[in-house]
């Protein structure tokens, strides 16, 4: 069974920096793209930022001064790299992996999902 395991939130202060990592169990984790979204209590999922397996990548228009997303298939990890973090920027942020790289389709072209793992952000 395929298996995605989100690690590296935490409570940070506004203009600090995280790296949130994505773990991939399967193989073929260099044959999808990996994309992160972020849940608010209340709100829609959002796509933060995606990455094909080609390592072309997207990254949302409110966050992407600041906000990266990269891969390291020899670990079957990707990473989403977040610096001068904004209290707007806290919910939890879960990694899903898709067979297809559309920054603009809707979630269920995602085919596994991780638990999320929780980013604070306050002073």
């Amino acid at each position: 069974q395929v298996q995605l395991r989100e690690s590296g939130g935490g409570s940070v202060q506004p203009g600090d920096s995280l790296t949130l990592s994505c773990t991939y169990s399967a193989r073929r984790f260099s044959s999808v793209a990996v994309g992160w979204f972020r849940q608010v209590p209340g709100l829609e999922r959002d796509l933060v930022a995606l990455i094909s397996w080609a390592d072309d990548t997207y990254v949302a228009d409110s966050v992407k001064d600041r906000f990266t997303i990269s891969r390291d298939t020899s670990k079957n990890a990707a990473y989403l790299h977040m610096k001068d973090l904004k209290p707007e920027d806290a919910g939890e942020y879960v990694c899903a992996t898709s067979r297809n790289y559309c920054p603009g389709c809707a979630e269920s072209s995602y085919q596994n999902w991780g638990q999320g793992t929780q980013v604070t952000v306050s002073s």
